[in-house]
């Protein structure tokens, strides 16, 4: 089966997400098409409205993330559009989905994008609770004030910044190496 360009993930980059304290992630984290997969994954698993769907995902990243309605439900119609879900009971007051063939088919194919999209979500809980650690989280906006309050100084030498730009690769290179 030809691979579907709308169900292509991107690659991921560090920054993607960005680094946030204890609140609910609503930044674009995923892209469409990683979420129409999760929602296709959740599905396999069990019929769900949409707004089990957006439970299922922020569930998956421990609360860290939570895809906002207007991503989750167009995605149903898309999908739905696409016929690769449908709708339970079209007399029910809320609509509950179920996987086609087609939608099984899209997941078998793109199931190595959904265990990558999953573990991306599952380790977005664990960063967030390392970063909690009073240490860590001290040590943090300590360099964060320092380097702020370094670089908002009017004439910073080009020594100086080398040595900054020096200080920081070298704290990078130590923390990756321990």
């Amino acid at each position: 089966m030809k691979q579907d360009p709308a169900f292509s993930c991107h690659q991921d980059s560090p920054a993607r997400g960005g680094c946030g304290g204890r609140r609910k992630r609503r930044e674009k984290m995923l892209d469409a098409s990683d979420i129409r997969l999760l929602m296709l994954h959740f599905l396999a698993q069990n019929d769900a409205h949409g707004y089990e769907l957006i439970k299922s995902i922020e569930e998956l990243s421990k609360g860290e993330y939570s895809p906002s309605p207007g991503i989750i439900y167009p995605n149903l119609t898309l999908l739905e559009e696409m016929d690769a879900i449908r709708v339970v009971d079209s007399q029910a007051s809320r609509k509950a989905y179920t996987l086609n063939a087609a939608g099984r088919a899209l997941l078998a194919e793109q199931q190595a994008s959904v265990e990558h999209i999953i573990e991306r979500l599952s380790s977005l809980a664990i960063l967030v609770n390392n970063r909690s650690i009073p240490d860590v989280d001290h040590a943090i906006h300590r360099m964060r004030a320092v380097l702020n309050n370094r670089l908002s100084q009017e004439a910073i030498s080009a020594e100086a910044l080398e040595n900054i730009v020096d200080a920081l690769n070298a704290a990078a290179d130590k923390i990756a190496a321990s």
